[in-house]
């Protein structure tokens, strides 16, 4: 006789049933509710991921000192020298052409021009900060600097 739609049933033993803790004397699992007997595991579920067996955690021994300025406004910079290569003479440096170009990262907001290597080609250079070492090699190169309005901070 072939299986049908009402005589379909799981595997034995693939449904087990809930155990039901805590639920009577009769149920075989009541007063201690399979835990045992005392101890701390038996008066609570799980010890927190930072529990430490009473020894002084790690949160507690580390000394803190300073402290950290939440309003902190990060700067990154980039160095002259790395744009020699990235760039074509004549074209234009912001923000996102750095970013599209892998020499800043995705979360630098603002950009400052810093001093550091050689350059020859001649740049606009559009961003947020432009150290004075920086800006006489852009200008010797023939190139503009102009420098971007930093964004207001959002007013919380």
């Amino acid at each position: 006789m072939g299986t049908t739609l009402e005589t379909l049933q799981p595997p034995a033993g693939a449904r087990k049933r809930r155990k039901r803790v805590g639920r009577g004397i009769g149920s075989r699992r009541g007063k201690t509710s399979t835990r045992g007997v005392k101890g701390q595991l038996a008066r609570h579920n799980q010890m927190p991921d930072h529990f430490e067996g009473g020894q002084n955690p790690v949160q507690r021994r580390i000394p803190k000192r300073g402290f950290v300025n939440i309003h902190r406004v990060e700067i990154h910079g980039v160095n002259v020298g790395r744009l020699e290569g990235a760039f074509a003479a004549g074209e234009s440096v912001t923000v996102d052409s750095l970013h599209a170009r892998g020499l800043v990262p995705k979360r630098a907001k603002l950009v400052k021009l810093l001093g550091e290597g050689e350059l020859k080609t001649r740049l606009d250079i559009q961003l947020h900060g432009v150290s004075e070492s920086a800006k006489q090699k852009i200008e010797a190169a023939g190139g503009s600097v102009r420098v971007l309005a930093k964004p207001e901070p959002d007013a919380a």
